[in-house]
């Protein structure tokens, strides 16, 4: 599979892969085949049934077991005579710090969400060892060469963030679906078996409260001694019917817009329906908790169907009645997956009762799953090709080839007759505070905006530091760390409840703050701008950072687009901190590379005020498709790329 000149760099070469799903399988195959004899793989998941349609290195008897594990012992199969070693791990474990990264030659990530590439790029940095980055949805794919010095950083275009909805929206007044999925996922579900103590937006106060009331019941609480078809029909009644009415009370609200329709189980499920759904599902769910299905209990099959009001409420009671008797165990510590199918049902059903009470229209299992999941069906192919074009790079970055390293990109439809797109790497982004270290500049109202806000919803959702240190000059104002004494703890601690002007430290407007992450070996600094309102609907974080994309901001007014083939996904619409989301109406434009040959650099596309080659395209929009497992979507904007990863 290589040329003689070849093999000499590859077989003294030490490699790691991040991640073995869907690219990762390839990958690792490809590797072992193209002559890589020491290879080094590193993922924290485990095998999932969904994974086994194109994760072609596992079988039926592997589910559950670590998939770096299993991926290297199918690979010593066929080639016994390399070394694979493989680390059933996070990558962010401090134990993978930049001593580790500096030992190998060239990294290539197959990953499938953005913090972990944010984190493996700013190690590979820290190390000086070259990055090969890469990413799928359906058809799509990219692949790209990062070396510090010569190229872009993965962070010197910035990476869209997460679709947030500003809480009134999701728990007063939803108009589209995906408003009610987030409302069911991350406030509903949460609620029922999340954390006891987490901060959740969803009322609880029960209807027979005094409003004078000290003591505020929580209806959500179960009751020793509750029957738990009592409670699940006390659950139904409070969130579909009197928090709608809540609602309803406040006339301002619905002026504009149509009046939602409370939904109490009495006028959908009759009780002695219930009882009979609830003992069916005692007697079928006994056994492994993939048996435990509320669909299997009410005798739904095709999850493409489109259920009635009735058979929503009749899943949303056996589901919630199934968690109560069957996993009670895990209740107080689960999180939404979009593999458990119970809560799949239950959210499918939650979201599709409060979809009818505000005139949404309806959407199946299927559809929902999607949804709530950020799913787009992989394409094994794709995956195969893109590994294969990460191992071309891995050879010329061995090679040093520096002057034939390539970005490509593969397409569904074929342009200009084709369907790989090679295009030479850009030079890094001197706006870049990854790689650049240039300044940034945060918007905050210092009076009201606590520390805990800056270091969750910007140093690290935005940031994507994992281990912070936050000085102000010589003061460190809060800082995470095993090495810390109980004192400090506290006192750091303390200091996230402050608002921002009331630290020991006043943190006001002019204030300048250093953030740093030593496991990333990362530094930055953040210019604090005070500013008293903000937008609740565009800015729902109360918070605008900014300072890192004005290069890219400055040719915005050039922009242009071309069919990519890229398709709309039923999932186009995801959910709550929904990945890749742009806009309301999910149009991305997508514009192709310049035409292959022409040599295009960072440099050369900013000092232009002429449109690029693929302005000659035709112009056409097209939705974004969303992001699941080793998925990004690409935005080449006037030569500049926009990856986007979730996924």
């Amino acid at each position: 599979m290589v040329s003689e000149q070849q093999p000499s760099a590859i077989e003294g070469a030490k490699v790691l892969m991040v991640g073995a799903g869907g690219i990762g399988c390839e990958l690792l195959k490809t590797l072992a085949l193209s002559g890589f004899r020491d290879i080094h793989i590193i993922d924290m998941d485990t095998i999932e049934v969904s994974n086994l349609n194109r994760q072609f290195l596992f079988r039926q008897s592997h589910v559950g077991q670590s998939k770096a594990k299993v991926a290297r012992d199918a690979v010593l199969k066929f080639r016994p005579d390399i070394s694979i070693t493989s680390y059933h791990a996070n990558v962010k474990d401090p134990d993978f710090n930049v001593d580790f990264f500096k030992q190998f030659n060239v990294v290539m990530n197959g990953l499938d969400n953005l913090d972990a590439r944010r984190h493996v790029n700013r190690l590979c940095l820290a190390a000086v060892v070259p990055l090969i980055e890469s990413g799928t949805t359906g058809f799509l794919g990219q692949v790209t060469v990062h070396i510090k010095g010569k190229t872009e950083c993965y962070e010197c275009q910035n990476k869209p963030a997460p679709k947030t909805y500003p809480v009134c929206t999701i728990t007063s007044t939803p108009s589209k679906f995906v408003h009610c999925v987030v409302w069911a996922k991350d406030l509903l579900f949460a609620k029922l078996f999340g954390p006891k103590n987490q901060e959740n937006d969803l009322n609880v106060r029960s209807s027979d409260s005094s409003s004078s009331s000290e003591q505020v019941e929580d209806v959500f609480e179960h009751k020793n001694g509750e029957e738990i078809e009592q409670y699940a029909r006390k659950i139904f009644d409070h969130v579909f019917g009197y928090n709608i009415e809540l609602a309803l009370s406040n006339e301002d609200t619905w002026k504009s817009r149509g009046r939602p329709r409370p939904i109490y189980c009495k006028d959908v499920m009759p009780t002695e329906h219930v009882h009979q759904n609830g003992n069916q599902g005692r007697g079928s769910a006994a056994g492994d908790m993939a048996s435990v299905s509320a669909m299997t209990t009410l005798g739904l099959k095709n999850p493409q169907d489109l259920w009635s009001l009735k058979e929503n409420a009749a899943v949303f009671l056996e589901a919630l009645k199934l968690f109560l008797s069957k996993r009670e165990k895990e209740i107080g510590n689960l999180s939404f997956d979009k593999d458990d199918q119970l809560a799949v049902e239950l959210v499918t059903a939650a979201a599709n009762i409060r979809a009818t009470s505000f005139g949404i229209p309806l959407h199946s299992l299927f559809e929902t799953k999607g949804i709530a999941g950020n799913i787009v069906h992989a394409v094994a192919t794709t995956n195969a090709v893109i590994a294969g074009l990460i191992v071309i790079e891995a050879i010329k970055v061995l090679e040093n080839d520096v002057k034939n390293y390539r970005m490509t990109f593969c397409l569904e439809h074929s342009s200009n007759k084709m369907l790989l797109m090679p295009v030479e790497p850009f030079e890094a982004n001197k706006s870049c505070y990854v790689c650049s270290e240039t300044p940034l500049t945060l918007e905050i109202n210092t009076h009201r905006s606590k520390l805990r806000d800056l270091v969750d919803k910007i140093v690290k959702a935005k940031l994507g530091m994992s281990s912070p240190l936050i000085m102000q000059e010589s003061t460190l104002l809060y800082e995470v760390g095993d090495d810390l004494d109980e004192g400090e703890v506290a006192n750091y601690a303390a200091n996230l409840e402050k608002v921002l002007s009331e630290l020991p430290s006043p943190v006001r407007g002019g204030t300048i703050l250093t953030v740093e992450d030593l496991q990333q070996e990362l530094k930055c600094s953040i210019n604090i701008k005070h500013r008293e309102e903000f937008d609740e609907e565009k800015e729902p974080d109360g918070m605008v950072l900014s300072g890192w994309t004005q290069a890219q901001a400055a040719e915005k007014n050039s922009k242009v687009s071309a069919d990519n083939g890229a398709s709309t996904s039923g999932a186009s619409q995801a959910a709550s901190t929904v990945p890749e989301d742009e806009d309301d109406d999910d149009d991305l434009q997508i514009i192709l590379p310049p035409v292959p040959g022409k040599k295009r650099k960072l440099s050369d596309v900013t000092a232009t005020s002429g449109v690029p080659s693929a302005a000659k395209e035709p112009k056409i929009k097209r939705k974004a498709e969303e992001i699941n497992g080793d998925k990004d979507i690409v935005m080449l904007d006037d030569g500049n790329i926009v990856k986007k990863g979730e996924a």
